[in-house]
């Protein structure tokens, strides 16, 4: 449905010129940024905002708006100078404070940083791929909700709006994630293109001569093409006919190819390299302000101008007026769905939702890939808002919820299609996945989860960063988890994977000793609600007999005692695999007078929050003499060990052969850790 439009006055005009003017003088003011962008995008950010997004200035959570997605996040003040003309709490002193300590204007848009950010965005691509996320949340969740309401009529039905530029369309990212989004068909994906041919290192055909048009028809994408004016400048008429245009396309997700010049219309700047990244200087400043007929004044703003962008308040008013009617009768109609809302909103669980977990005896073996995907079945039975898949392994990784069909369009011809299905078929787009992964958490209401094998992780890695920098509900699950794989060989093993992922801040990293760890594991990812990896075994484990060890009741602290021994001479701490290796050794121990107390450590994020008593009486500083057992690099691990310590790890990339014989090989059996432990205990005792 298209917006009814106000006459574009005089006062728009002053206003988007006034915007060139505060991107310019914010730059300079600071003395580094992106003013060129902001300039030249000006009246298209203007327009979205002022005429064509449906959103709440006074409630920028409403569940019934528009998202609007700044992927190129470098001109953040695109996003910033509109944010203040609606009246989403910025002022104008926080644009003087741009990319200043505190400040709410950062160098790059940060989630849960600024009031109207719906991402964080940057890291060119990631932006474009979050709104594939957000596009196919948006109808999930409808299909939780609503799903039998005619389309384009529902109360859950709206856009996702993104701004992107040459570097994002580079990225290979956006790449994978645009071409999912044409087989999913998201014509709730409405993408502005801003083709300016710069970028830092100049014309952007050095490096980048594709038909971006073609390639996105390719991917099914509805693609319309505006060029400039005459001048250069953005032809508004062109690009609001295009914007109508896109709201009527509801099939396929839309490419508006947008022609501009960076930095219009300063007159030296435009159209170069150096108004990309950097301040224009006073001189080119004060001849741009002559351009658009604006005083020299820095940051000018003047209370006529400022009234007449407000009144897009009056706009978001109506439309959530009107929104809040449909909705009452929905929520009237839908006593049960209503209440599922409300649940979503708070994020709280169901009340019934830790029941019925499988419980795994200790006379067979189980691969820790098995035993969650058998926990992610148990949960999806419970939680309808769980969905998620993998990147073309869910039959290796485990994560496909039986029965719940495939998410995938109405006109789909394939098996089990259904466009509110529990299954989403990623391809082999490691990257996006992580990507659209943080869009499904960010739109609020679902949860997704998704896997692939570990050593792919290292595709992912940007889209996992982010996860963690904004602490996003999502769980990537990461199998085959170690040499443990076998035959596919050093290609597929992870080694240095784990402390890697370690390495990220705010991203939990955890690695379940056995099947039953699984189970507790998964527990503590739903209550926590945050990001974290789960990283699991190809081969079958041993499930740990709990009449004979401790039970997985403290598995949440992080690190616990297998088996309890006062007064240890050595600690053995391992996870994952390792730990079954580890208590065998322990064993052995034993029958030679040694005492060994056994860690599973499935998560030292979880351990770093635990207070000092837990880790004094679990880890007595008396006891130097420690091992620890990973198959993967030690780094991290002498943290734990100390001075007197053995790391049992694996410095080197692996081999193929089969999982008994590289354990034995690369020394990760029961006899070299009771070896390790002797070294240990005599280096301590010196």
């Amino acid at each position: 449905m298209q917006p009814e439009l106000a006459p574009w006055i005089d006062l728009d005009d002053k206003a988007v010129a006034i915007a060139r003017g505060l991107a310019m003088d914010a730059v300079q003011k600071v003395g580094n940024g992106h003013p060129g962008t902001a300039m030249s995008l000006a009246p298209v950010a203007y327009t979205l905002f002022q005429r064509y997004l449906r959103h709440d200035p006074k409630d920028p959570n409403w569940i019934g708006r528009d998202r609007f997605i700044l992927s190129c996040g470098h001109s953040s003040l695109t996003l910033y100078i509109q944010l203040l003309f609606s009246g989403y709490g910025l002022t104008l002193d926080d644009l003087k404070s741009f990319r200043t300590w505190g400040s709410p204007t950062p160098g790059h848009p940060e989630y849960g940083h600024t009031l109207g950010v719906e991402t964080t965005t940057g890291p060119l691509g990631q932006g474009v791929a979050n709104a594939v996320g957000m596009a196919m949340a948006a109808r999930y969740e409808r299909g939780l909700l609503d799903p039998d309401a005619t389309k384009g009529e529902s109360v859950f039905d709206h856009n996702i709006w993104v701004i992107c530029s040459d570097g994002d369309l580079q990225e290979g990212v956006s790449a994978e994630a645009s071409s999912l989004a044409g087989v999913q068909e998201l014509g709730n994906l409405k993408v502005i293109y801003d083709d300016n041919r710069i970028s830092i290192e100049g014309d952007t055909h050095y490096a980048f001569t594709e038909d971006v048009s073609m390639r996105y028809r390719s991917y099914g994408w509805h693609v319309i093409e505006v060029g400039a004016k005459a001048d250069g400048d953005v032809d508004r008429v062109a690009i609001e006919a295009a914007m109508n245009e896109a709201l009527l396309i509801t099939d396929k997700p839309t490419l508006i190819r947008l022609r501009t010049v960076i930095a219009w219309p300063a007159p030296k700047a435009r159209n170069t390299a150096k108004s990309h990244g950097s301040a224009l200087g006073a001189d080119e400043v004060a001849a741009t302000k002559i351009e658009l007929n604006l005083p020299a004044q820095d940051f000018y703003f003047p209370e006529e101008v400022e009234k007449h962008v407000r009144r897009v308040q009056e706009r978001s008013a109506k439309l959530k007026s009107n929104w809040q009617g449909e909705f009452v009768k929905w929520q009237s109609a839908n006593p049960e769905s209503a209440a599922l809302l409300e649940r979503l909103i708070k994020r709280d669980l169901p009340s019934n939702w830790s029941a019925d977990l499988p419980v795994f005896a200790s006379d067979k073996e189980v691969s820790t890939r098995k035993a969650s995907g058998d926990v992610i079945n148990a949960l999806a039975a419970k939680m309808p808002e769980l969905f998620g898949g993998s990147a073309d392994l869910a039959e290796s990784n485990n994560t496909t919820i039986e029965g719940g069909g495939s998410f995938l369009p109405s006109s789909s011809k394939m098996k089990g299609a259904s466009p509110y299905g529990r299954i989403i078929h990623f391809g082999i787009r490691e990257h996006a996945m992580g990507s659209i992964l943080n869009g499904i958490a960010l739109h609020g209401l679902a949860r997704g989860f998704g896997g692939t094998f570990l050593v792919f992780s290292d595709y992912m890695r940007g889209a996992v960063r982010l996860a963690a920098l904004m602490q996003l509900p999502v769980t990537f699950i990461w199998s085959h988890d170690s040499i443990g794989l076998g035959e596919d060989g050093p290609t597929h093993q992870p080694i240095e994977h784990i402390a890697s992922l370690r390495a990220i801040p705010g991203l939990d990293v955890i690695r379940p000793a056995d099947a039953n760890e699984v189970v507790a594991c998964w527990l503590e990812i739903i209550k926590r609600d945050k990001p974290a990896g789960l990283l699991l075994s190809r081969q079958n484990l041993p499930v740990i007999d709990r009449s004979l060890y401790k039970s997985t009741a403290e598995v949440g602290r992080g690190a616990y005692v297998l088996n309890e021994v006062s007064n240890p001479d050595v600690l053995i701490i391992a996870s994952g695999s390792e730990v079954s290796i580890a208590l065998k050794a322990s064993e052995e121990l034993a029958q030679q007078g040694l005492k060994a107390r056994v860690i599973s450590a499935p998560c030292l994020e979880w351990y770093r929050e635990q207070e000092q008593g837990y880790k004094d009486l679990l880890m007595p500083k008396s006891v130097k003499a420690r091992v620890s057992v990973e198959a993967g690099i030690a780094q991290g691990w002498h943290e734990f060990i100390g001075d007197s310590g053995v790391a049992i790890s694996l410095e080197h990339y692996g081999a193929s052969a089969s999982a008994p014989v590289l354990f034995k090989e690369f020394g990760f059996t029961p006899e070299a850790v009771v070896k390790a432990c002797q070294e240990s205990i005599s280096k301590s005792s010196k």
